[in-house]
């Protein structure tokens, strides 16, 4: 065997072959849907907590507009008030108003308009209704993100226990 023999079997030795270095490919990609499946899982949730934190301060916007005109926004005035002065309704005082909310937040992150009623059919006692149709963007389902916390509801139609009584549960019976 002579010497350039010698250095491509030695070269040829030391090489990858195409089987595992189609293996290792493979592992790759999995491991990076993996991780692409895990950021857009996280993605989705964080984007639900930014829509709550919104619609919160919104809710706190509305108690504030309330506190200065004793009264919440008609739905004809909608949310646009509390940053558009032209929203407010002519019999209002206008020199009571002011920007309730620094910058406009006409919709959800989703792209649709966000749900608010002056009186509430899905809200506590005497409070409005305010909600984001959720990510299918279709009011009524599931997914919808109601600004009143699931214990704020008791009682409310179409929330709380299902047996109609917002009673805790008895406590359990000692043997």
């Amino acid at each position: 065997m002579n010497r350039t023999e010698m250095r491509i079997r030695a070269a040829a030795a030391r090489a990858f072959t195409l089987l595992e270095v189609m293996i290792v490919i493979v592992i790759i990609l999995a491991i990076a849907g993996l991780v692409t499946v895990n950021l857009m899982g996280a993605r989705d949730t964080a984007t639900e907590k930014n829509v709550a934190v919104q619609l919160k301060s919104i809710r706190d916007a509305l108690n504030q507009f309330s506190l200065e005109f004793n009264r919440f926004p008609t739905d004809d005035e909608g949310l646009a008030v509390l940053w558009d002065k032209s929203k407010l309704s002519e019999d209002a005082d206008q020199a009571k108003w002011r920007r309730f909310v620094e910058e406009p937040i006409p919709t959800d992150a989703w792209g649709t308009e966000w749900i608010y009623l002056q009186v509430g059919e899905r809200a506590p006692e005497g409070k409005f209704d305010l909600l984001s149709a959720g990510p299918d963007k279709q009011e009524g389902t599931d997914d919808d993100i109601n600004v009143w916390p699931k214990s704020a509801l008791e009682g409310v139609d179409g929330f709380g226990s299902s047996g109609g009584s917002s009673a805790p549960p008895p406590p359990p019976s000692r043997p």
